[in-house]
């Protein structure tokens, strides 16, 4: 038998006392495709959320929770962090500021809290699934609960 997964978004969950599930799938190449990971998952892909990291004109950064089938409008997410302009965080320093490979960022845990915001689709829906903080591994929990353990705020994010 397998030994399941325990991750540092896990532990976050667990000392928050916060109720989840995971799915794990079996990593390739194309795990980056958010509907191959909902074939890999068996979950519906309008429940599974992609995490995006961005800097502010500011020279800070913000986090953005969205549906993978949907893009990411850039002047929505400044205009809902107040700020003029915001742009994708290189991926080369994806690791050293959350903690995170691509593909396994998560909104949860990362190595210093940032400002983040939910896509309001979210609110639609009774769980969203995210990355658990490793590729090849989503946890699934209500959108309040996210909410309430990241800090995020429901904004419109997406074209």
């Amino acid at each position: 038998m397998a030994k399941a997964i325990k991750t540092n978004v896990l532990r976050h969950l667990d000392a928050a006392h916060i109720a989840y599930e995971t799915r794990e799938y079996p990593v390739t190449d194309d795990n980056f495709d958010g509907k191959l990971v909902a074939a890999k998952t068996g979950l519906d892909p309008a429940m599974i959320y992609k995490t995006l990291v961005l800097t502010d004109d500011r020279g800070g950064h913000l986090v953005c929770v969205i549906p993978v089938e949907k893009e990411l409008d850039l002047k929505k997410v400044a205009r809902a962090a107040g700020h003029k302009s915001a742009a994708m965080l290189p991926q080369k320093d994806l690791l050293p500021l959350t903690g995170y490979l691509r593909g396994g960022c998560s909104p949860i845990g990362m190595k210093k809290p940032f400002p983040t915001y939910l896509d309001e689709a979210a609110a639609r829906l009774e769980k969203i699934s995210v990355s658990a903080g490793v590729r090849g591994c989503q946890v699934i929990l209500q959108p309040l609960d996210l909410i309430r353990e990241t800090g995020a705020e429901l904004a419109d994010l997406c074209r």
